[in-house]
């Protein structure tokens, strides 16, 4: 899953609001996705959905219907995103939050609505993530999100499911709590995948350290590093959603949220246990080039030792003496078996060093 090349260094350059501009001032981001609603209408019995849904489909639909909920692909449209947060009545500082996809996973609680701000896997092969913001009340739901693409299908398919269930039957904080749920359940997909190349990589390397694992090592850290920054304040979130007494969040949806925060916590658990894995392996795989580094610095150095003093025999009778002039000008070279003799010489040198060696424990 790790990947170790530009596309797996992406990062998305944070947009800002103007210094200056009004609280709830909405201004798109150049580069958002084109803006497209879909709305679902939800009754005990029945279920409806309308796609590219239009302000004029939601005022004619929206007292007839005990639950919608209007899902926005695309931040582009910030008049008609702003149009949608008047008919609702959501805070315009929420509404600013929306555009500006950049917040920290959070809940903030108002009169008649509550907002939730998290971290979606948007390509977890990118290291990527995305903005969800859900608003729900009693009678609607509304997610905002930067780009096609969402865990929300099972969802949908309860919804419009035969025979009676929950997500009909309940009001917007249960299914609010099912969108959310599902979010939170997504992040086990790339945290199993972070898992695999941990296991892949550690079993590479009982054979020996190979060249680029240290960089896999690194991305997966660093891809580690993200999770945790985004599950951290998600699980706050959660723990902030079930523990402030709001009416819109039932005792019954607390359970099943609470149940929710549990699976965050398995999250953080398993993250905090593959960063411990992963810091052992770095040191592991820095402790084992080390090692082969020493070890062929050992064997260079032994080799070098062995050839030392044959060097200095064959420079000793290499010099051009003649004996001719002198008995003592290496009388060696008259020898009959001077050569056969010599090298027989070097290699018993050789092998003694060897043996010296390997007595010392040196090899």
């Amino acid at each position: 899953m790790a990947k170790t090349g530009k596309a797996g260094r992406h990062r998305r350059r944070k947009r800002r609001t103007p210094v200056g501009a009004a609280p709830g001032t909405l201004i798109a981001d150049p580069a958002a996705r084109s803006t497209q609603f879909d709305l679902m209408l939800v009754a005990p019995d029945k279920c409806r959905t309308i796609r590219n849904a239009t302000v004029t489909d939601i005022t004619a639909n929206r007292e007839d219907w005990p639950l919608m909920w209007l899902d926005c692909v695309g931040l582009a449209d910030v008049a008609t995103i702003g149009e949608i947060g008047r008919l609702f009545g959501i805070h315009p500082l929420a509404m600013e939050d929306v555009i500006n996809a950049d917040q920290r996973p959070k809940v903030d609680f108002f009169d008649d609505h509550v907002f939730v701000a998290l971290r979606m896997v948007d390509d977890a092969s990118l290291n990527r993530y995305e903005q969800i913001a859900v608003f729900f009340g009693e009678k609607f739901v509304i997610t905002f999100q930067e780009r096609e693409g969402d865990p929300f299908g099972p969802v949908r398919k309860r919804i419009c499911a035969d025979g009676p269930n929950r997500l009909r039957a309940r009001h917007g904080d249960y299914l609010a709590y099912a969108l959310i749920d599902a979010v939170v359940d997504s992040y086990f997909v790339p945290i199993e995948a972070v898992s695999d190349d941990i296991e892949r990589i550690e079993d590479g390397m009982l054979g020996g350290p190979q060249k680029g694992q240290m960089q896999e090592l690194h991305a997966l850290r660093r891809e580690i590093l993200v999770l945790k920054g985004v599950l951290w304040p998600l699980r706050d979130a959660l723990a902030t959603l079930i523990r402030n007494d709001d009416p819109f969040v039932t005792h019954e949806t607390k359970v099943f949220l609470n149940d929710t925060l549990d699976h965050a916590m398995r999250l953080i658990e398993l993250i905090e246990t593959q960063r411990d894995t992963l810091t052992g392996l770095i040191e592991m795989h820095l402790s084992l080039t080390q090692a082969r580094t020493n070890d062929v610095i050992s064997l260079l150095t032994i080799v070098s030792t062995i050839f030392i003093p044959l060097t200095f025999l064959v420079g000793v009778w290499g010099m051009n003496f003649d004996p001719d002039v002198s008995p003592w000008n290496m009388p060696e070279l008259r020898a009959y078996y001077g050569y056969p003799a010599a090298l027989v010489f070097m290699v018993a040198v050789a092998l003694a060093l060897f043996g010296y060696f390997k007595w010392r424990k040196w090899l």
